[in-house]
């Protein structure tokens, strides 16, 4: 998960302020992040609780972005405000103990500063994983997308490239958006084949609702030969969200990476989901440096 080993320490007091927690999940099995009433399984739900029972007190969760159904995250960062005190091992084994089996905390740090694990966030990076074989997977099953149809991902690569920089992203975003602004920053994106799986790899500022399944399924068009390689730059120019076709399964979409400016401590990660980490080389799972530093005002 991190760039650098994490131990966990008994000497370093964590808590009576801002904690903020570095943790994976496998979204297969619930709701999405946010806590619904209806009482649906969510991960804001499940790790609210353990922390709770850490804490011995109520927490209300603040994480760097909201995840849907069925989307993963290998490195997900969220904070709390609590008046305990514990040291970083007895948080992160306590809140496990208290955790189900497809959710763990990895890391648990004081929030230094001003910290926000939404709004202190200068970018976020996603892969989105599709296993291409005409036989769907069986072990992974949930884990990853499966097309069967044979997609160039060299023809992918080269119409994602049209979106790099910054646009208003309006015709791959989800109608129940509610993001204030379109206008996204783009640091970079990339397609690439690994044996059997085709890797999207993209990184921006922030992303808008359904944003990366939008783009997974318009690149999927082209890859399978249904659309031209113009046509994402077309689609993005038009601003026409029914232009740009079905939006990609959340399976194979996980959250990897969240950037924040050093000073905040928090662990710097390098790429997943840890399946995925050999198909990559050192510099490729690192961080791509931001160019465009957005850092998005409290609502």
């Amino acid at each position: 998960m991190f760039q650098q080993p994490q131990p966990l320490t008994t000497d370093r007091p964590v808590g009576d302020g801002r904690v903020a927690l570095a943790f994976e999940y496998d979204g297969q099995a619930f709701h999405g992040w946010q806590f619904q009433k209806s009482g649906v399984r969510t991960v804001e739900a499940e790790l609210g609780r353990a922390v709770a029972r850490v804490a011995d007190h109520p927490v209300e969760l603040v994480c760097a972005g909201r995840t849907d159904a069925g989307v993963h995250a290998s490195y997900q960062i969220a904070h709390f405000e609590t008046t305990s005190v514990r040291n970083l091992r007895s948080w992160v084994m306590g809140i496990n103990t208290a955790l189900p089996s497809d959710i763990a905390v990895h890391w648990a740090g004081p929030g230094k500063a001003d910290f926000h694990a939404r709004f202190s966030a200068v970018y976020r990076r996603y892969r989105y994983i599709i296993w291409n074989t005409a036989v769907r997977p069986g072990i992974q099953q949930g884990q990853v997308s499966w097309i069967y149809r044979p997609l160039d991902a060299g023809l992918m690569h080269q119409a994602a490239q049209s979106l790099k920089g910054e646009h208003d992203f309006s015709a791959f975003r989800a109608a129940g958006c509610q993001s204030r602004s379109p206008i996204r920053f783009l640091e970079s994106i990339s397609v690439a084949r690994k044996g059997q799986y085709v890797v999207l790899d993209v990184q921006a500022n922030a992303f808008l609702h359904h944003m990366v399944r939008n783009i997974a399924g318009a690149l999927i068009a082209v890859g399978s030969g249904d659309k031209r390689v113009n046509w994402i730059h077309e689609i993005l120019q038009s601003g026409d969200r029914r232009l740009a076709g079905v939006t990609a399964p959340p399976h194979g979409l996980y959250l990897v990476d969240v950037g924040y400016p050093g000073d905040f401590g928090i662990p710097a990660a390098e790429c997943g989901p840890a399946f995925a980490v050999p198909w990559f080389t050192h510099e490729e799972n690192q961080p791509v440096e931001p160019t465009h530093i957005h850092r998005k005002q409290r609502e």
